[in-house]
């Protein structure tokens, strides 16, 4: 007897079983908020790198 095909098949490999509440993408985490963010932080990090060297 051929054991190897016995059951069911098996799903695609790497398939996410769910989704996320919180995926890129979605309402609540929309594509593109990500680079303001990063933008925004790397605005920050300079005035406070040029406040260090002020003062």
């Amino acid at each position: 007897m051929d054991y190897s095909k016995s059951g069911g098949t098996k799903g695609p490999k790497g398939q996410p079983r769910h989704k996320e509440h919180n995926a890129p993408g979605g309402d609540k985490n929309p594509f593109g908020k990500r680079n303001d963010a990063k933008a925004d932080l790397v605005r920050k990090l300079k005035e406070a790198a040029q406040k260090r060297e002020e003062g």
